[in-house]
């Protein structure tokens, strides 16, 4: 007899459908209740895992954060500031393309931003060790904003339901590409 896979247990299956429930309703427009009604629970068992919608909020987007956190240390320990950007770039594209329905949440959903400003202004302050990676040194006011332009834009594609179709190999490709010319390092080309 084959062994059937583990179900997932309560708080991973919370988890899941209130990543659902976001991005049908959004943060704001999504409620414990409705959490739990998803679910089949009363509210007093989502309770029992969260207090609240933000700890649920900031649990949701937990993994990939902690990959966010990966990526950065990654890139910090590189010592070529190019290779730097490269690593923080095809890390931050892949993390949209690997977790395209919280991207589509983080990208469009004011609530997510409030939830997560704690998360992402933790010990190692993850956003702003980011932004400094593809902003390099100094005050350059035209990179701050192509480095902001570039993370913004590349959630907002990885979570667009209009690119929903699109292959991840070939979204990922168009992301690194778009990317890197606007962060003002295009490829360079070889010749035979």
């Amino acid at each position: 007899m084959a062994a059937r896979p583990a179900a997932p247990d309560t708080r991973t299956r919370l988890l899941e459908t209130a990543l659902e429930l976001f991005t049908r309703h959004g943060v704001e427009g999504t409620s414990l209740q409705m959490i739990a009604d998803a679910l089949g629970v009363t509210k007093a068992a989502v309770y029992y895992h969260f207090k609240t919608k933000d700890e649920i909020t900031e649990a949701v987007a937990e993994p990939a954060l902690r990959q966010l956190r990966t990526v950065v240390h990654e890139a910090t320990a590189l010592r070529r500031r190019g290779a730097q950007v490269d690593h923080v770039l095809a890390g931050v594209v892949d993390l949209a393309i690997q977790h395209r329905a919280l991207a589509a949440v983080f990208s469009t959903d004011p609530g997510v931003a409030r939830a997560l400003e704690r998360t992402l202004h933790d010990e190692e302050n993850v956003k702003e060790c980011l932004t400094e990676l593809l902003v390099g040194p100094g005050e350059d006011p035209a990179a701050a904003v192509a480095a902001h332009v570039a993370l913004a834009g590349i959630a907002l594609a990885g979570g667009s339901p209009a690119l929903a179709a699109v292959p991840d190999e070939e979204l990922r490709a168009h992301l690194l590409e778009v990317g890197r010319r606007v962060l003002g390092r295009p490829r360079r080309v070889t010749r035979g």
